[in-house]
C-alpha cells in the first residue's frame, strides 16, 4: 500500500482530522541519508508532522520547518508543501542510543529539549511567516503539538511513531492531528481526551498496519469521521542538475573561472537527498559563457 493522507471532519464539522501513513517516504528518507534508527524516528516524525502541516495549505505554498534541541542529532531540516510531498535531513544521521525506560527508541536523548522548533511558512508573500516554540519534550509529537497550540491559536494534538527493522530500514511510519474547531461542545472534546488516553499509541497503531482512516476511527470513533479526501504522500526533492548549474552562473564569471582554474571540474551535492552532481570542465566553460 503506498503512503497517503487523509483529510477529515468529525463530530458534525467541530473536529478537523489528519492522519498519514509515511512507511514508504520516511524508507526513502533513511535510504539516501543511511540514518541509525533513534535518527531515523526522529526524522520520520518530523516528516510525518510536517507533511500533515503541508496538507493545511493551498496550491504552491509550502513550509520549512526547523528543529534544534542541543542535541546530539543537531539540527533537523524539514520541506513540505500542498501536494503530499516532503524532504528531510538530519545533521548527524549516525545517531542512535538505547531504548529508553518505556522501550522506546530515545528520541528524547538525541533531539535534546533546549532549543527551538520553527516553521517557516512560504504563502507568496515577500517574507515567509515564520512561527517558532521552545521545545517542551524532544520526542516531538508533544512539540508539534506544542507548536499548532501557541503559533496556530488551534488547541489541537499531534502523534507520530516510527518502527525501525533490525536492519535499520523502516517498518512503519504514521501518525494523526486532531484539531478542535472554534465553538466544540465540551463533551466532544471530553470523549476525545478520554479516547486519547484509552488508545494504544501511535506507533503500536502503525506496527499493526491501521490506515490513515483506521486511525482516526480508532481516535475519533468509527461513527464520528467523515473523510473529505486523499491525498499522496511521497519523498520528493526540489534539486536538479539545472537548479544547480543556474545556481553556480549566478556566482559570476570570477568564481567559475577559479572553479576552472582550481580544480578543473566542480561537484555539487543536495542535503535534502544526497544526490551528487558532477560537472566537467567543459561544462564549466560553458557556464562561464553564460554568466558573461
Amino acid at each position: 500500500m503506498r503512503d497517503y493522507l487523509v483529510r477529515a471532519l468529525a463530530y458534525d464539522g467541530q473536529v478537523r482530522a489528519y492522519a498519514a501513513k509515511t512507511t514508504e517516504t520516511v524508507g526513502e528518507a533513511q535510504r539516501r541519508h543511511y540514518t541509525w534508527p533513534t535518527a531515523s524516528a526522529a526524522l520520520g516524525r518530523s516528516m510525518t508532522a510536517s507533511v500533515m502541516l503541508g496538507a493545511m495549505m493551498k496550491g504552491e505554498e509550502k513550509l520549512t520547518i526547523k528543529i534544534n534541541g542541543g542535541g546530539p542529532i543537531g539540527t533537523i531540516l524539514v520541506d513540505a508543501n500542498a501536494k503530499g510531498e516532503v524532504r528531510g535531513y538530519v545533521s548527524n544521521p549516525l545517531t542512535h542510543f538505547d531504548l529508553n525506560e518505556q522501550g522506546k527508541l530515545d528520541v528524547r536523548r538525541a533531539v535534546g529539549t533546549d532549543g527551538t522548533l520553527s516553521v517557516a511558512k512560504d504563502i507568496g508573500l515577500l517574507q515567509p511567516y515564520v512561527g517558532q516554540v521552545p521545545l517542551v519534550s524532544g520526542e516531538l509529537g508533544e512539540d508539534f503539538t506544542n507548536y499548532i497550540v501557541n503559533s496556530e491559536q488551534t488547541p489541537s494534538s499531534v502523534g507520530v511513531g516510527v518502527i525501525v527493522n533490525p536492519d535499520n530500514s523502516i517498518q512503519a511510519s504514521g501518525g494523526f492531528i486532531i484539531q478542535l474547531l472554534p465553538g466544540t461542545e465540551e463533551k466532544v472534546i471530553a470523549s476525545i481526551e478520554e479516547r486519547l488516553q484509552e488508545i494504544p499509541t501511535i506507533s503500536n497503531m502503525v506496527r499493526e498496519g491501521m490506515t490513515p482512516e483506521e486511525i482516526l476511527e480508532a481516535v475519533l470513533g468509527s461513527d464520528n469521521v467523515k473523510v473529505l479526501d486523499t491525498m499522496p504522500v511521497q519523498f520528493q526533492c526540489q534539486c536538479s542538475r539545472e537548479r544547480i548549474s543556474n545556481a553556480i552562473v549566478s556566482l559570476g564569471t570570477e568564481e567559475i573561472l577559479d572553479m576552472i582554474e582550481t580544480d578543473g571540474q566542480a561537484e555539487a551535492e543536495c542535503h535534502f537527498c544526497n544526490e551528487n552532481y558532477h560537472f566537467t570542465k567543459e561544462n564549466l566553460e560553458s557556464m562561464l559563457e553564460e554568466a558573461k
